[in-house]
């Protein structure tokens, strides 16, 4: 039962450690985690609950290390078996929570690793985070055969097999005296044995009684170690570990080494003697691990304090800090770090030392690096190289190969430098070109190249010089980039490259030839006027140039216009064509549908006739018609919608009132996004029977007329009693209808009441007339302006702020006498 007694003892430590940050008790904590368990809580949600209430790394290392001692004082060493201590609440903890425990635990480690991570810099000392990384546990592999060299010793159990003439396993735990006891020949030293030397010993004893049968010897389970860790480790101690441990895995398991202590020289004594002593920079960088030994019972481990730490920065591979050993030179500390990045000044190194009273600096050049002993608290750094270069001349340009290469060798002169590169390319301009030079005190100065001459013999070559900088122009650069262009009625107007010697045809059949509605009678040619010796400015900016095309492309007389650089070419629409436009009449015609307007005048009567005229049932007093609106309307109306909104703000800035503008501006978006339709008022009575008169309108395309059935109805809304619908009755007053609605109300405006036709045409209403009121019409009474009367506060406030006004008149009064 004694694999119980371990989350017990777990838990009870966690505890402890909570007693002191929030002072629960055993049982509290031991409930805590049972009842976090029982609401399906995570073993990392636990773990973080857990640190909440106080639990620290060292606590946390104290905890596993404690658990491991008594679960280790818990074997029976008479019997060799495992027995738990008499404890049901344990037992009952650990039968519902075994594999859950090991996780919270690890849970825990994994949060304070992350946490300690966090914390780091790049200030941190190179492998002190070796042994508290969580990815690197260094825990011994135990599901493999135990090694030959193994020691055995109490508390290893082990598996004697016996086969062939006889039959038997014999399964026995050493006991403290080194022995274990075989029935029918008694008691078997083994401890002090390695594995191999047991195995032949075993084999030499036993047969003796077992003749005719082979033997063999394995380990079962290892014992438990127990070690001491002295000196600058996070959290020093004993420590109770497997058999298989080695001397990382105590470190591991103790937290690492702390800020004063060394990596260089970690020493282990056994029995008084120092039987291993490792230095943790040559396993990280040479993978040396001899000192890395497997620890056994009663093992002292010693950290000591470190002897130097220096700080490495600028162009290295692991700019951070390193321990260096006494007597340690630059030399060392540079293969720590892996050596120079490439873009490293290497010919000597800046160290600041602290000479116990003062800063020094070191000058190291690159060959006394093997002598310069570092001290403690040392800062190197080392440079970037010198941003020029030492040896580079470049051609820039009109060569077939620009770029930088090599001064010397082939390159000394100008014409080297051109010959490398391939040579000059056809569009170079050789008359004269530019070489850009650095002075002795690296001021730039320029230098012309007769490159002609130089190439021809007839003048002398030039000496390069490092970072020299030879550019030779391109003609075609100097011209910059020449364009012509061609729009209007081609197939593929556009701005195209301009060609020597482009004819107008030429260019008319590049760019696709005519559409079907080009004019051949006309087409425009612009050219710019360059006059390069010119004083004064000139009258005419623009030649122009009109053309007649024959065949489509051919220009009719004289042919072979030449265009010049950045000519623009209009090819005009003719005058004759139009496309085809339409009209939709709809409602109370004979035949419905889309009608071609096939005149530029092309009026209501043309429409109306065209759809056979209006039907028996058709009402034209209420014929309304839809137009589109033009871009230029649209944006007319848009125009006027913001600076209605602009006015809006204004004044409800002016009024200081609480003005809501993301509802204003929403309102604008709704009314910017309303349609693009608008009604237009007619008389189709009067066009219909006066064709060409001002009633007769004039279509647009894409105009929609609805004339509809007759409609003997009038509707009255507004501020009625009762908003309704009502049959017309001709002869009748205003009064009619509002008596039918209910009457007014109190809010009505009743000298502003208008009507909405059926044609969209709108009028204000005579109380008097009953011409006005029509089949169809809507009459809408409005809404008085109701305006706020002044309390008595208000009229109370107007009188202090007139008072207060008059006493600073008065005032100025009174000084300007």
């Amino acid at each position: 039962m004694n694999r119980y007694i371990f989350p017990l003892l777990i838990f009870a430590l966690f505890a402890i450690e909570s007693v002191v940050a929030q002072n629960l008790n055993d049982e509290q904590v031991l409930k805590f985690v049972v009842s976090e368990r029982e609401k399906g809580r995570s073993e990392a949600a636990i773990a973080k609950k857990l640190i909440e209430k106080g639990v620290t790394p060292v606590q946390l290392q104290r905890i596993k290390n404690k658990s491991l001692q008594a679960r280790e004082t818990s074997l029976d060493s008479e019997t060799g078996e495992q027995r738990m201590r008499e404890n049901e609440s344990a037992g009952f903890l650990y039968s519902n929570n075994q594999e859950h425990m090991q996780e919270i635990v690890s849970s825990l480690e994994t949060k304070q690793v992350d946490e300690g991570q966090e914390r780091s810099s790049k200030d941190d000392v190179y492998g002190r985070n070796l042994f508290n990384n969580e990815l690197l546990t260094f825990e011994p592999a135990m599901n493999i055969p135990t090694p030959a060299d193994y020691v055995l010793g109490a508390g290893d159990q082990v598996i004697i097999d016996i086969w062939g003439a006889s039959q038997q396993s014999i399964e026995r735990v050493i006991s403290p005296d080194g022995h274990v006891v075989v029935e029918g020949v008694g008691p078997v030293k083994l401890a002090g044995l390695t594995v191999e030397e047991a195995n032949a010993y075993v084999k030499d004893t036993l047969g003796k009684f077992y003749s005719g049968s082979s033997i063999t010897l394995s380990v079962g389970t290892t014992r438990s170690v127990k070690v001491e860790i002295v000196g600058d480790v996070v959290a020093p101690g004993s420590y109770t570990m497997s058999a298989f441990s080695t001397l990382f895995n105590a470190l591991y398991n103790a937290g690492g080494i702390s800020n004063m202590g060394t990596l260089r020289d970690i020493k282990v004594f056994r029995k008084g003697k120092q039987v291993s002593r490792i230095d943790v920079y040559d396993y990280i960088i040479n993978g040396n691990n001899v000192g890395n030994i497997r620890l056994q019972d009663n093992d002292l481990i010693i950290v000591g304090p470190y002897d130097a730490i220096v700080n490495i920065q600028g162009k290295v591979k692991r700019p951070m800090k390193y321990e260096m050993k006494d007597n340690e030179t630059l030399s060392a500390l540079m293969s720590y770090v892996g050596g120079f990045l490439g873009d490293a000044h290497t010919k000597n190194v800046r160290v600041i030392r602290k000479s116990g009273k003062e800063y020094s600096v070191h000058t190291v050049e690159k060959n006394a690096f093997g002598s310069f002993k570092l001290a403690d608290g040392d800062s190197i750094y080392v440079d970037s190289i010198t941003p020029r270069f030492s040896n580079m001349v470049e051609v820039r340009g009109a060569v077939f190969q620009p770029g930088m290469y090599e001064l010397g060798k082939k390159v000394n002169t100008v014409h080297d430098l051109i010959e490398i590169a391939d040579g000059l390319r056809e569009d170079a301009f050789t008359a004269r070109a530019v070489m850009h030079r650095r002075m002795a005190d690296r001021r730039l100065e320029v230098l012309a190249v007769d490159i002609d001459g130089i190439l021809s013999g007839t003048a002398p070559d030039v000496e390069l010089r490092k970072e020299d900088v030879l550019f030779i122009p391109s003609v075609l650069d100097m011209r910059g980039k020449e364009t012509v262009s061609i729009s209007g009625e081609v197939n593929f107007p556009g701005v195209y490259e301009f060609a020597e010697n482009t004819t107008l045809e030429d260019f008319v059949l590049q760019a696709g030839g005519l559409t079907r509605v080009a004019s051949t009678v006309k087409v425009d040619v612009y050219r710019r006027r360059y006059n390069s010796k010119a004083l004064v400015e000139s009258d005419t900016t623009t030649l122009c140039y009109s053309f007649a095309l024959k065949d489509g492309f051919v220009i009719e007389g004289e042919s072979g216009f030449i265009l010049e650089p950045f000519d623009e070419v209009h090819v005009r629409k003719s005058p004759a064509v139009s496309l085809t436009k339409s009209v939709t009449v709809r409602g109370a015609v004979n035949f419905v549908g889309d009608f071609a307007m096939h005149n530029r005048n092309y009026r209501l009567s043309d429409l109306v006739n065209a759809a056979g005229g209006l039907s028996e049932s058709a009402f034209p007093e209420g014929a309304r018609l839809y137009r589109v609106m033009t871009p230029e309307e649209r944006a007319q109306r848009e125009s006027m919608m913001k600076i209605q909104q602009i006015e809006t703000y204004e004044e409800g800035l002016r009024s200081n009132e609480e003005y809501d503008i993301a509802l204003a501006d929403s309102l604008l978006d709704l009314k910017l996004n309303l349609n693009n339709v608008y009604n237009v008022a007619i008389n189709l009575d009067m066009a219909v029977a006066e064709p060409g008169s001002d009633e007769d309108i004039v279509l647009r395309e894409n105009d929609v007329l609805i004339v509809p059935q007759r409609v003997n109805t009038v509707k009255i809304s507004g501020e009625v009693r009762y908003p309704i619908t009502i049959n017309y009755k001709e002869g009748e007053k205003l009064s009619y209808y509002i008596e039918h609605a209910g009457g007014y109300t109190d809010v009505a405006k009743k000298r502003g009441v208008y009507a909405i036709y059926m044609n969209g045409s709108v009028k204000k209403i005579s109380k008097l007339k009953s011409s006005d009121i029509k089949p169809g019409c809507e009459i809408v009474i409005p809404t008085k302006d109701i305006s706020k009367k002044l309390t008595a506060a208000d009229w109370l406030a107007i009188g202090t702020t007139s008072a207060s006004i008059a006493t600073m008149i008065a005032t100025i009064a009174t000084l300007l006498k």
